[in-house]
Order: C-alpha cells, then structure tokens, then sequence
C-alpha cells in the first residue's frame, strides 16, 4: 500500500454517498498525513458534508465534486483512493469520472466486495471495527514521525461513529487502544460527541417522532420495523442527514433483536436500512433484496415503491430470521 502511495504525486481521496464518520474522517486523516509529506491532495465527495461533521473540514480541506471547478484536476491525477464504500456505484458520478480518465484507483474498506469489485487495488479487512482503524494501522507503518492531533482526530472520528461510541460487538482493544492514543494527543473527544450526537435540529425530531409512531413488532417483539415517507420528509423539510440513527434507536428497544426501518426515496424506489444486537446476522438478509453490508448492520435499495415493497419487505425479513432461528436450536 504505502509503495503505491508513495509513488504518487496528485491524489484525491473520497468516499461513498451521503459520507458518514467512517468514510469523512478516514479521508480527512490520510488527507492532513499526505499534506504533511508534500503530495499534492485534495478531498473530493460526490455529497456534501453533514452539517455535524463540519469541524473536520479545516480550511474547507472537504470538497463537493464540481464538474467545472475540478474535472481539469481529477484528470491528471496519479491516484484515487476511496474509503468504506461498500459498492464502488455509492461513489456515484465519480466512479465514471475515475474510469473516463483512467485513473487507478484504492479502496480501503472493511465492508466485504465481490471479485468484480473493479478497484486496482482492493484492501479490505472485515475483521477491522472501521476503515479508520485500517488507515491508522497503516500510517504508524508508513510515517516516521508520531501521528499528529489533526490526524487523530478523524481517526477518532471514524472509530467512534463505526463501533457507536465503543457500544458495539465491533469493538475490540484496538479500537480502545486508538481512544487512548487521540485523547494522548489532546483530542477533544467531548467536542466531537456533542456535535455528531448532541446536536439533533428540531426538524429531526419532529421525523423522528413520526418514526417512532409507526413501529411495529413481531416474533415476540423481537423484530420491529417502521416506515419513513416523502410526506413526513415535506412535512418537516427534512433531509437525509436528519435520519442517521434512526434504525440504530429501534434496535435499542428492550427485546428487539432485529431493527428494520424503511426509508421511501421516491416513487419508484425504497431504501431499506438494517440493525441488529448480535443474536442474528442481517447482512443475508440485505443481500437478498440486492444490497450487502456488515454482519449486523446493513441496507439495500428496493426499485418498487413502498406501496408495492412494504409487506414483501416485512415478511422476508421475518421469515429469514425465523430460519435463523432453526439453526440456533
């Protein structure tokens, strides 16, 4: 890795649709790293940066891909390096952009890809808690100074939002140890949990109460699923970002094993978001409606709408979880 790293000089580093603290602050990480050692870099996502994660973005270092601002840089890029992605089309225009101007391209990502992933290069580590905790193994290889504050702090970022808080069954002694390192180097760890966790708008809320309306229980409350509609978006004027966490609330519910919630996109189209406690596996479950992720939290797009998925969804769902629990008796 560091050889091919090394031996570029222009590089852009991005991450998937809708960035989460995973994929922002592994960038931001090997961004203030590669700055350091003189390589001409830039960051460069196809989404625009949540408004919680804006502190990262010291001296606008996170951009938003603009055709006319930046295809005359992309284009004489040695290297692109993309981080947690999961799929290579969740980098959306800039896979085509990569591809149109033959640039090789890295992925770093602890999400599981097919053979035909269509990276150069392809490093994955799916026992790693987060692709920050990869980037991290591979800078204390790769530099000979000792890592700098900057640096910590979107490696802290990408470790605390990937293992929610040090909570989930991802979390190992690494991730711990890398805690320990950042607040070593005078992380503000208080900071950055009030903005990514305590910082909820009301139109948040307002959705996230509707959410919490509409949950439903099966299997002895141990699956619950909820629905969110275009209308309680337009009702709110809410937006993507307003619902981060809402499948991992659900999950939080005593008893429930296995959260579900369903997000509609637009007519002809769902997006399905999964959580589980650890007693069952869901990504077998994503990947039956075409999607993928972690062994218990993943997702997939349904192209019906919800009308036409909501019950198909539910009853899948549940019906594969009770052939899990076949296997376990």
């Amino acid at each position: 890795v560091d050889e091919i790293i090394s031996s570029a000089n222009k590089i852009f580093l991005t991450t998937h649709e809708n960035p989460d603290g995973d994929g922002l602050g592994s960038e931001v990480a090997l961004y203030h790293h590669l700055n350091e050692v003189g390589k001409e870099v830039k960051i460069i996502n196809c989404s625009p940066t949540p408004d919680m994660y804006d502190f990262l973005n010291t001296n606008s270092c996170i951009e938003t891909y603009d055709e006319n601002k930046h295809s005359e840089w992309v284009k004489n890029a040695d290297l692109a390096i993309v981080f947690d992605v999961g799929d290579f089309e969740r980098t959306r225009v800039l896979k085509d952009v990569i591809y149109s101007n033959n640039i090789p391209v890295m992925n770093i990502d602890h999400h599981p890809h097919p053979d035909n992933h269509g990276f150069s290069y392809n490093i994955v580590d799916i026992k790693s808690a987060a692709t920050g905790c990869m980037v991290r193994s591979y800078l204390k290889e790769a530099r000979d100074k000792p890592l700098t504050k900057e640096i910590c702090e979107g490696i802290y970022v990408a470790v605390m939002t990937d293992t929610g808080c040090f909570r989930h069954s991802n979390t190992d002694t690494y991730c711990h140890s890398i805690a320990i390192e950042c607040l070593d180097k005078g992380v503000n760890t208080n900071f950055i949990y009030q903005k990514i966790y305590e910082n909820s708008s009301k139109t948040r809320v307002s959705v996230l109460g509707e959410m919490i309306s509409n949950i439903g229980y099966d299997l002895d409350g141990k699956f619950a699923w909820s629905i969110v509609t275009n209308n309680m978006m337009n009702k709110y004027h809410a937006t993507k970002n307003d619902l981060d966490g809402f499948s991992d609330f659900i999950r939080s519910i005593k008893g429930v094993e296995v959260a579900l919630i369903i997000y509609e996109v637009d007519l002809n189209s769902c997006r399905i978001n999964f959580r589980s406690k650890g007693t069952f596996t869901v990504n077998n479950i994503a990947k039956s409606f075409g999607g993928g992720g972690h062994a218990f939290a993943s997702g997939a797009v349904i192209n019906k709408s919800l009308d036409e998925a909501k019950e198909m969804i539910i009853n899948t769902t549940k019906n594969m979880i009770l052939e899990q629990r076949k296997n376990y008796k």
